[in-house]
């Protein structure tokens, strides 16, 4: 069963069209990255999903449930972390938990989860004098009460520190390990090539692109980088590169070969150099980073 379903979702508001015709299946325990510009719809879908906003057309499930006309039941196997969340000022980091476990139904321990997210030591302290870390934390903690099937991750490392991402990725890593999908919005790009098993790309509305990161090198074309040290560059060498189906761009300096190439002629490009005679002695591969990718799929449809 696919933990999230979304058929041909459309959501106007007025003249805006926020979500286009958006089909999307996140599978049991992955973690997904959703990613998009400001605007794309990343937090309507997430709103949809939640049941805040109603789609115009389309239907969403979660767990086979209608995310409309079953949305307690959906609440019941989810935690959330929303991109904004309004903390009571006057309470304390253990009764925000507390009272979730309390309104759950749950049997957690409220000092465990401060502790798995770091704050234990700021549990007797009012929240009106926490950082804006340290309240992602504590969303956090308050989302994984009742060991949630699904979390929803709304921007999760906003305002952490490098220590708090760190946290933040182990986390969702530990959540995988245990059977949890995750569902990853957010526009720190490392942050979701290091987590997620898919990439999710919107574009105004629309889904353009939904692959493992190495499927969305390959589909739009980013490829690799082969920095090659040889023995010796043979006369015939760049030539045989160049004849090799998914490369791009050969060049040679002194006794280092560049090739630009698809992922999936990375082998056979050392193969042609070491064919025309050289013998490679060393080489490194520059991968297309998440961040160059998503530039390709938000400013250009990919060929």
């Amino acid at each position: 069963m696919a933990a999230i379903e979304l058929d041909d979702v459309t959501k106007r508001f007025s003249d805006v069209v926020a979500l286009r015709d958006l089909s999307l299946r996140v599978e049991e325990g992955e973690v997904f990255g959703f990613l998009g510009p400001n605007g794309a719809g990343k937090s309507t879908t997430i709103d949809i999903l939640l049941d805040y906003v109603r789609p115009t057309s389309g239907t969403a499930r979660v767990f086979g449930r209608d995310a409309q006309r079953e949305s307690r039941a959906v609440h019941e196997r989810l935690g959330v972390l929303p991109d904004a969340y309004h903390a009571y000022d006057h309470l304390t980091a253990r009764q925000h938990v507390a009272f979730v476990v309390e309104s759950r139904g749950a049997d957690d321990d409220p000092d465990e989860l401060l502790h798995r997210v770091g704050i234990l030591d700021a549990a007797d302290r009012r929240v009106e004098g926490f950082s804006k870390g340290m309240r992602q934390r504590l969303v956090l903690g308050m989302a994984l009460v009742g060991d949630p099937d699904l979390l929803v991750l709304d921007e999760p490392t906003t305002g952490l520190d490098p220590n708090g991402a760190l946290a933040m990725r182990e986390i969702i890593r530990e959540e995988r390990e245990r059977g949890t999908t995750v569902f990853f919005s957010s526009h720190i790009l490392e942050q979701v090539e290091a987590v997620c098993d898919r990439v999710g790309i919107l574009r105004d509305g629309e889904l353009v692109a939904v692959d493992f990161i190495d499927g969305l090198r390959e589909t739009a074309g980013a490829g690799s980088t082969l920095t090659v040290r040889v023995d010796r560059v043979p006369s015939d060498a760049l030539d045989r590169v160049r004849s090799v189906e998914g490369v791009a761009y050969v060049s040679a300096d002194g006794s280092t070969v560049t090739v630009a190439c698809a992922d999936r002629a990375k082998k056979a490009a050392l193969d042609a150099i070491e064919r025309a005679g050289a013998t490679v002695e060393d080489f490194d591969v520059d991968e297309a980073s998440l961040e160059d990718l998503f530039a390709t799929y938000t400013t250009e449809v990919p060929a």
